[in-house]
Order: C-alpha cells, then structure tokens, then sequence
C-alpha cells in the first residue's frame, strides 16, 4: 500500500498532551476535591498537603515527604537526650553528672527546636483549621502539645507560681518535655509513613502513565526520523516495530500484526490488526513490523481518557463519604470538650497530683483521638479499587457508582453489541418481485445505508462492496428511530426497516411469514425493503453471540442475579438468542422509550437495576437505570450515560465489577469500624478510665504511637484490595 508521507511541523503543534501541562498549576485536595487552588499549599479542612490535579508519572519523593523527613531526624536526634535526661532518673542516680536545674533546662532548650521547628508544620496546620473553621487532626495536635511544653516551660521559668500540691514526692514539680517532644516526633513519623503509603495506593495511575513511549519513529518523505511523542501531529505516520509500544491512537495504515492490549483492556490474548483497524496508545506491538496513522493525540488518546476518568473517580464522593464528613464536622469539637472534661474531673476528684494527672489524660485525649484514621478511611480504599478495576478493564466514573454497584440484583441488557460481536453479517437475501435481482436489492439497500452507523448497516454496505456493487445517490434521507431508514433513489421513496416500520405502511408480508420465522427462529434479524405499494424484498442478518456472553450470563445467575434482555429485534429471534444464553426473562421489540419503560417497571418492583448496552439508542435506559454499564467498543452517549465502562466491551467484566464493588464497600466498612472502635475504646482509656481499677494512666506519647498506627492500619487494610481476585 502506497503511504502519502506529510510533512512533520513538529516545532510549530505540539501535541494536546503537552499543551494540557499548562494547567497543571492547579492543584486539589485528595481527600476533599472541592478544594481547588492554583499554587501549592495545604488543604484548609483537613490540613493535607495538596496534588497537582494532572497524574505525574514522576515517582520522585514529593516536597512535604523530603521537608517532614528532615524534621523528622533533626526532631530524632534531639528527642534522644531529652528522653534519656527525663527517664534515667527513675533508674539511676544522675545527679552526679547534672543538677536538676541544668537537666531541666536543657530539655527545655532541647525541646524549644524540636517544638518550633519540627513541629512547625503542624502548628501552623492546626492555626489555619481554626482560623477556616474546620479544626481537624492538626487543631488537636497543636493543642496537646503546645499546653504541655507551655505548662513546662511555666515550671523551668517560674517554679514560684506553682503551689505546693503541684510537687512530688521528691519534692519538684513534674514536667513533659519529652512528652511533647516524642509526639512530635511520632506524629512526623506516621505523617511520613501515610505519605509513603499514599503513593502506593498512586500506582495504578503511575504504571497507566508508564504505558506510553518517550520516542517513536515517524514515516517523512526523507526518511524515518526518531521525534518524542509529544512531537507527534494527527495525521503522522509512524512506523512501529515487534515489541514496541503505540504511542498514540490511530488507524494501521500498512501492514498486519498482533496488539497486546491486556495493559488497556485486561485481555491477555493479543489481538489480530489489519489495515484500517484502530491501535490504542500504550499497546505493544508484538509481532509484525506495520505503519500506523496518527489520529487521536495527547489528552485525546484513550489511554489520556482512561488516565482523567480513574482520577476524577479516585476523588469524587459518594453517599458513605458525605455521612463520614458529618461525623468528622463534629468529631473534633466533642473531642476537645472531652479533654477539658477530662482535666477538670481529675483536677477535681484526684487526692493526689491532680493537676499533673489531668494534664496528662486531656493531652493523651487529644492526640488518641486524632480523626487522621476517619478521614483516610473512605478515599484510600477507593483509590485502591477504583486503580485495580482501571488495571483489569474496568473504568469507574464515581465512588457512587461502586456504591450503587454492590446493590444491584438486576441486569437488564442490550442483545446487538453487548450479547453479539456487533459485527453482523448477511446471511440470506431474498427478493419478492420477478427480475429484481439479489444484487439489485442490495444495491438499495446499500445506497439507503451508506449514510447510517447502524452494525446491521455496516453489514449490509460490506456486503456491497465485497460483490463490487456501485452504490446509487440517496436523497432526502431520513433515520427513523428503532425502525429503520428512508430516502429516495431515482426519485423513488425507498423504505428498509423493520416488520414494525411495514406495518406502519400497511404492507403485507403474510406470504413470506414462513420462510422469515425459519430464518429468525436460528437468531437472525430480517429487515425489509419497500417501496410505498408493496415488499420488494428482505435480508437476514446474522450477528454472532460473544464467546463471553454465556459464561457471563452463567456467572451473573451464580450471584444471584435477576437477567434480563431487550433487543428491538422480533419475538421469534429474541426467543432464539434467549434460549442460547439461557436468558428466562426477555423483551422483545424494544424502542429506546420502551427500554426506558422496562428498566422504570423493575425499579417500582424495588429492584436496583443496571442496565448494559453500547449504542445511542440504549443511552436513555444507561441514564434511568441506578447504574449504567457501557461497552467501551460502544458510542461516546452510552459511555458517557454509564457510571461503569468495561474495556473491549467482554460481558465477563460485569460479574467482576460487581466483585470489586462489594470489595471495595466492604473494604470501606472494615475501615471505617477500625477508625470508630479505635476511638471508642482509646478515648475513655486516655481519660484514665482504667486509673481507678488497675493503676493504668495512658502516656501522651503511647496515644502518639497509637494515633499513627490507627492511619496506617486503614491504609494497610484499604492496600488489602489489591490481593482480592477479581476475575
């Protein structure tokens, strides 16, 4: 095949990928997307630090992890003589060293950078929380440990102002230097440790980002020239060779091959390539060496669509989240009003070192119950999932839609497309007047569709051009929705369709019943062709099962699930493709408003429906349905109408969304019961609920430990969903 090279005007249009980089000066809260600014900074809710709303496949360590890792160590090392100078006097006599009025000054020094500069970023977290109104986990951090290194230092400066009831048995007033110190510490620690995580739960967007080539060779009039792919212009021809990667989407303008599409798909068997055939971006080029046409590229590409919609799902909200931020609204005032509780009850009530005793618990309150565990709780399992189901063939649009998912008992589906190939072929042509032709008809029915996207259209002008038929000029053409076409040729009013459409016209067909039953009653569709007096004739077309239908359809009954068909095809080949499929409950001649009407009936009978199909016409019912579940080999409407798009439109994918929602919700629940009980048992024993029966007063430093590891133990739940089996 001869190739008309263009000239690359690689210098003057960059690629729409390129050009989208200008906006990745915006950046977004992970946890609370409706924070949005243009600049860096921290999120005014929950005090994270915000992303750049556009993925990176950059896997270098961000600037809040290099700065809280460097506080962290500076933090460390001074921490270590503070807690040794504290504790060492409860087991050797170190008086002999120091006297205890050097040892409390140098954990006060010690303690001042540590608090001030270690510290830093928390204290000003927790300021700006206040001052937005939104106190989070930050606000009680900044309040324990700021009272206790005030009250401390109160000691070391102005031990006068203190009464005696505040001394120890030794006679000296207590101070928590090394308590405010260490929880510094740790709360950078587990800061540090949450960051790190967080990128991992990233790494299905990272290896997406992975998929596309730096380089690719593009075809010129010279010669082949190796250009960066953001060099690549639409109409590029590119020449991809065994065991390289598409870089853009396009046509294969020469050659044939296998695509390894399981990166994009999650199909593990390549798939065949011929010239015309459309190539993804990201896919490996396996065996033969082919020349390919730039048609899609940047932020056009599947691979960039795919990339944008795993994203805005991994930060959208659902119903379970939005109680989670009522809860959290709450959480923090009830937590700072129970530590002064706290400090008042033990100030009151204690016989003995009161004050200190109540210092103590309403700091330990304070950190324990940080809500750090709740918030991550919901975004990091759906980060998680919704990442997994990306990697498998499986793009969500929001985490409402997983929540709607796991509730569904009803599966309504479309039979052309979603059921069949979509790739109909002409089985019989019969024609029903003396010396009118096969070719004839077709010639007709061809010229009609030429205009038309429809799959049985396409058949029918593949037909045509296989027999080398020279199609006739078409007039006035005109779709009628569900039914079928009409146009003139030679000034003639022509008419294909459907029985329906010739029933509308009052033309009689009863003389071929016969032989149209013996065709539908193997699958095929019969559509007709007229003209305004009578039938001149009709085609059946064959469009064949899936090889996955039937093992799906298997699958959804083992779950449960209530399996329902529409076809606008008749009875008699609906009942047929039913029978197959093994399909009880189905609908025949069904338009796009009777669709709508069958997914509208279940709903009143409290069933939660979703609803599968890939065409314009299954759009409305993608909309009506509590969830829509579009083929990706389908039309932009019915994706665009779905909350769940499965990759290469394989039907087995709708039993493996179902499990990874389930999953994902499940995941959600365990975490948030982690959070909750951690709180509900932490709390009362901060307080020193525990005092009066064992002795037991909760350290500020063990409820920093315990804090951090309530945060990782969510996430380390939520990074669970990557080991559940879902196909």
């Amino acid at each position: 095949m001869s190739i008309n090279h263009q000239k690359c005007n690689h210098s003057s249009t960059k690629s729409s990928l390129q050009s989208s980089s200008i906006h990745a000066s915006a950046y977004i809260c992970p946890m609370h997307p409706q924070v949005r600014q243009d600049a860096e900074g921290e999120c005014p809710i929950c005090g994270m630090a915000l992303e750049p709303e556009i993925a990176s496949s950059d896997i270098k360590d961000s600037q809040e992890l290099t700065d809280l890792r460097k506080r962290f160590w500076v933090g460390f090392a001074l921490c270590l003589p503070i807690v040794f100078l504290e504790m060492s006097g409860h087991f050797i006599d170190i008086s002999y060293f120091t006297s205890h009025s050097v040892n409390l000054y140098t954990q006060f020094i010690l303690s001042i950078f540590i608090i001030f500069w270690s510290g830093h970023p928390f204290f000003i977290k927790g300021y700006k929380a206040f001052l937005n109104k939104s106190p989070n986990m930050f606000s009680l951090v900044s309040i324990g440990t700021m009272s206790t290194f005030l009250y401390s230092a109160c000691v070391v400066l102005f031990p006068s102002i203190f009464p005696d009831s505040f001394k120890d048995i030794y006679g000296t007033i207590p101070v928590y230097f090394e308590s405010a110190s260490v929880i510094i510490v740790l709360v950078l620690l587990g800061q540090i440790l949450e960051l790190k995580a967080r990128e991992h739960t990233g790494g299905a967007i990272k290896s997406l980002l992975n998929l596309s080539p730096k380089n690719t060779t593009v075809v010129t009039k010279n010669g082949d020239k190796e250009v960066l792919v953001e060099n690549i212009t639409v109409g590029d021809f590119l020449r991809i060779r065994p065991g390289e990667k598409i870089p853009v989407d396009g046509i294969v303008a020469d050659g044939s091959t296998y695509i390894d599409e399981s990166m994009i798909t999650g199909e593990p068997i390549p798939i065949s390539k011929q010239e015309h055939d459309f190539v993804i971006g990201g896919t490996i080029n396996t065996t033969g060496s082919i020349i390919m046409k730039a048609t899609k590229i940047g932020s056009d590409t599947m691979l960039s669509n795919i990339i944008k919609m795993v994203l805005n799902a991994q930060r959208s909200r659902g119903k379970i989240q939005s109680l989670v931020d009522t809860v959290s609204k709450w959480f923090v005032p009830i937590v700072i009003l129970t530590s002064l509780l706290s400090f008042v009850f033990w100030v009151i009530f204690a016989s003995e070192y009161n004050f200190s005793y109540g210092l103590i618990a309403a700091v330990s309150v304070l950190i324990i119950a940080c809500p750090c565990a709740l918030g991550l709780a919901t975004p990091m399992s759906l980060i998680v999932g919704i990442g997994k189901g990306a990697k498998n063939g499986i793009l969500v649009k929001d985490a409402e839609s997983l929540e709607v998912l796991e509730k569904v008992n009803t599966i309504i589906l479309d039979k052309t497309g979603t059921l069949t190939e979509g790739k109909p072929k002409i089985k019989n042509i019969s024609s029903t007047i003396p010396g009118f032709s096969k070719d004839d008809l077709l010639q007709l029915a061809a010229s009609l569709e030429k205009k038309s996207e429809h799959p049985l259209a396409l058949a029918i002008i593949s037909a045509a051009k296989e027999r080398k038929i020279k199609l006739l000029p078409t007039a006035d053409f005109q779709s009628i929705t569900g039914k079928g076409v009409v146009g003139k040729i030679n000034n003639e009013k022509i008419y294909l369709g459907s029985q329906k459409l010739m029933d509308e016209m009052h033309l009689s067909y009863m003389a071929y019943l016969s032989e149209i039953n013996k065709m539908r009653s193997s699958g095929a569709t019969v559509i007709f062709l007229s003209d305004k007096q009578s039938i001149l004739g009709f085609i059946s077309i064959q469009d064949p099962l899936k090889d996955s239908s039937l093992f799906a359809i298997k699958q959804l009954k083992k779950m449960n699930m209530n399996v329902v068909m529409l076809t606008g095809d008749n009875t008699i080949t609906a009942k047929a493709v039913a029978k197959k499929l093994g399909i009880e409950n189905y609908v025949a001649n069904a338009q796009p408003q009777e669709k709508v009407k069958v997914v509208l009936e279940y709903q009143k009978k409290q069933h939660v429906v979703a609803m599968i199909g890939d065409g314009i016409n299954d759009a409305p019912a993608l909309s009506t349905a509590n969830i829509g579940i579009a083929m990706g080999s389908g039309t932009d409407v019915a994706i665009e109408n779905a909350g769940i798009t499965l990759l290469r439109g394989n039907l087995k994918k709708v039993s493996s969304a179902i499990i990874l929602s389930r999953a994902v919700m499940q995941n959600i629940r365990e975490n948030l019961f982690l959070a909750f009980i951690y709180n509900i048992c932490g709390i009362p024993i901060a307080a020193g609920i525990l005092y009066p029966f064992f002795g037991i007063l909760l350290s500020p430093i063990f409820a920093a430990a315990a804090m951090s590891l309530s945060s990782i133990s969510v996430i380390g739940n939520a990074l669970r969903l990557n080991l559940k089996k879902i196909i």
